[in-house]
């Protein structure tokens, strides 16, 4: 496995390309690489609601399986978003148990919203990192923590996007297309261009 880097929440955006869709925008911890998922409306309130200490009339699912694993004498160590797959992240919950380490796998939708509620480091590998970052330069000095508060009222005033006709650009094009995207903070759309992108490599 490449080396492990340590990552962070950096924004979270409601979804331009599909309606109900979020970009969980995750971040290189003191660098300028940017890790953009595409994750549902559940998860994106999930996470949301751990970052602005929100708390629910009753518990949801990610606060019960904290609760299932403090009655259970079980310990989430860290996250890993450990490997992309034809465009698909897959992540894992690392565990202690008396002294062993188990590996759960998890969507990273799941695991952040987990690892949020036990106030434990995410972390990703530098592979991913070189194969899904975006580069945000120093000149787009945005604000992304803001982003959070997007998360209300999701789609409400957007219009849907097309990103299915990708194929059609030049890789130039396409480059110039994500310099737009990043500058917009569009992640999603950033996103697909990226991938692209990585296809045609």
């Amino acid at each position: 496995m490449s080396d492990k880097v340590k990552i962070e929440i950096l924004g979270l955006s409601t979804g331009q390309a599909q309606s109900g869709s979020f970009a969980l925008v995750l971040g290189e911890y003191e660098g300028k690489r940017r890790l953009p998922i595409i994750i549902g409306m559940f998860e994106a309130q999930a996470i949301a609601i751990e970052v602005e200490s929100i708390t629910p009339n009753r518990p949801m699912t990610h606060d019960l399986f904290k609760s299932f694993a403090h009655h259970f004498d079980f310990q989430v160590r860290e996250i890993l978003i450990s490997d992309l797959k034809e465009g698909v992240f897959f992540a894992k919950l690392v565990c202690d148990k008396n002294g062993k380490s188990v590996e759960i796998d998890s969507r990273p939708s799941d695991a952040i919203a987990i690892g949020l509620r036990f106030g434990i480091d995410i972390f990703t590998t530098e592979q991913i990192l070189n194969e899904a970052a975006v580069v945000i330069s120093e000149e787009g000095d945005e604000d992304e923590m803001d982003l959070l508060r997007k998360t209300k009222n999701p789609g409400e005033g957007r219009d849907n996007k097309s990103t299915s006709k990708l194929g059609d650009f030049s890789s130039e094009k396409l480059n110039d297309l994500l310099e737009k995207a990043l500058e917009n903070e569009d992640y999603e759309r950033a996103a697909a261009l990226r991938d692209e992108l990585n296809r045609r490599n």
